[in-house]
């Protein structure tokens, strides 16, 4: 199926690597998605100003990702964890149901992950969101259930506490590490 087909179905992505309109402004590149999922199509008879239901859902979003306060300046002079915070708006801009993250927060720091964790979980509320990341942190700061998955093979889907508590996940991605401080190594 072609993108929009998927996102009219209600489901949408946001890629690991960041896709914005980087020389259009923050307000800009979030109506863009707003006039999309409004049925707003290619016309040149009517005013962008004039359409105040979709000024309005972008306002919305921008105070939602927390960027109102960079709502003119240009994307690409947007730091990299505000570019990530614009993405997940665009991607939620048409109120998809199911929305799909891949490494959402990699590449940030330690202050602008657990931000974006809290960001990720406000606005994907009431939603189903499927992520792709190999953070544990953000993982279980995410999921309310974790599929894991070892050279394709699935090795366990449950509870955060569940999985923790997992010996088959442990020895996965722990083995060596516990196997050594047991041993008395480092």
């Amino acid at each position: 199926m072609k993108p929009y087909e998927i996102n009219r179905m209600g489901l949408a992505r946001s890629f690991q690597i960041t896709n914005i309109f980087p020389k259009l402004s923050v307000f800009e590149n979030l109506r863009c998605a707003v006039l999309w999922s409004l049925g707003y199509r290619y016309t040149f008879f009517k005013f962008l100003a004039d359409l105040e239901d979709a000024n309005d859902r972008t306002e919305e979003l921008l105070e939602m990702i927390r960027l109102d306060k960079k709502r003119d300046v240009q994307a690409m002079n947007l730091t990299y964890a505000e570019q990530r915070a614009l993405e997940i708006g665009i991607t939620i801009a048409g109120g998809a149901s199911v929305i799909l993250l891949d490494e959402p927060t990699a590449g940030m720091s330690k202050s602008e992950t657990t931000r974006f964790i809290k960001l990720i979980r406000e606005v994907t509320e009431g939603k189903t969101l499927l992520t792709v990341e190999h953070d544990m942190g953000v993982v279980f700061g995410l999921a309310d259930r974790i599929a894991v998955v070892v050279y394709g093979e699935l090795l366990a889907f449950d509870t955060p506490e569940a999985v923790r508590a997992n010996a088959r996940v442990q020895e996965a991605y722990l083995g060596s590490v516990v196997a050594e401080s047991q041993a008395g190594g480092h």
